[in-house]
Parts: structure tokens; sequence; C-alpha cells
């Protein structure tokens, strides 16, 4: 089965429109002349959940919308039971505890700091870049990170910020209080 792009997924992929995740995008631009099934299997599996939301949404058509000769639809494939209640907006999964680091929060801040003001704020970004260079900790390195997603809701809206802040939180290894709670009371040596 194929699918196609409705009139609505070619001004979301128009420039300057941007509604959609960068996922739900790039399955859009390949949806036209792909097997629903290869479609389905692209970001290991979620393709199904991102094939039915858009087409829930009206960006893709096909056949996949009328059942053919007893065969299952999308919904029935992505889903085997269909309740009356809204479906909740696609979310992103949480990465597993192998993939939660500090290098790849770091280095998801210096890749937002480069989309977001390389462009539109130089001055800005190199400030920014700087700083991600000099945090040497979690705690030096979550000070630049507020400090930046303080100028994204200047610059873009606190959902937005929101949203990169809560990516960040996502590729943060998590820290258990048994962790700092063996230091909690203990004072810095002082240095003579």
């Amino acid at each position: 089965m194929l699918l196609q792009k409705t009139e609505k997924a070619r001004l979301e992929l128009s420039p300057g429109v941007r509604t959609l995740s960068l996922r739900e995008r790039s399955l859009l631009l390949l949806a036209d002349g792909k097997p629903l099934s290869a479609l389905q299997a692209m970001y290991n599996g979620i393709g199904a959940q991102i094939v039915e939301n858009l087409m829930r949404q009206g960006y893709l058509t096909g056949p996949a919308d009328l059942p053919v000769d007893g065969a299952a639809t999308v919904t029935d494939t992505a889903s085997p039971t269909r309740t009356s209640s809204p479906v909740p907006a696609l979310l992103r999964p949480e990465p597993g505890e192998s993939l939660r680091s500090l290098a790849g929060a770091r280095m998801y801040l210096f890749d937002t700091c480069e989309r977001l003001f390389s462009r539109r704020d130089p001055v800005l970004a190199q400030h920014f870049r700087e700083a991600l260079r000099g945090a040497k900790d979690r705690t030096s390195m979550l000070d630049v990170g507020d400090a930046m997603f303080e100028e994204v809701a200047l610059a873009a809206g606190a959902e937005r910020s929101a949203s990169l802040r809560e990516r960040l939180e996502q590729l943060l290894p998590t820290v258990s209080e048994a962790t700092y709670g063996a230091f909690a009371h203990t004072q810095p040596a002082l240095l003579d």
C-alpha cells in the first residue's frame, strides 16, 4: 500500500512552516511512493504511530484509510483496540539508561546553540559556545543551558523553551539521592 500526501502536508513542507516534529516532517517527505510497511518500520518501530497520527491529522491519505478485501488498516496494525477517546499527541520515547550521559547532554546544548543562535545572533552563539566549553561539571553545564533556554523563551516563546528543556532532562543521566546523599553534610576542606 502506498500513502499520498494531502494539500495540508504540502503546506507543512513548504518553506517557513514548521508545526510538526522533525521525525513527522521527514516521514512526510518520504511518504509518496514508499510502501506503508517501510514507513511504519522507521525510527525503530515508532513509524507506525507517526503514520497513524499523520493520517488522523489529515496529512496523509491512501488505501490504508479504507479496508481493502479485509486487509488491516494502519490503525489496526498500530493499535489493536480503538477507543472513542482522543488520542494523545506523539510522544518521544525516553532514551534508555545506556543512552543518557553528560557528554550527550552537552552535545545537545551545543547543537541547540548552533541551530537557534548562530545565524540570528552570532555574538550570543559564540558566548554560549565558550560558556559550554568552560563548563566542566554538571552544575555549570546546566547553568549555561538555563541561560540558553531563557534566551529561547524570549525569542521563540516559553513553550519552545520548555520542550527543549524537557529533551535535555531526558538526555541527562539520572542522579540518585544515594549518589549525593553521602556528601550532603560534608564541608569543603580549608586550604592554607
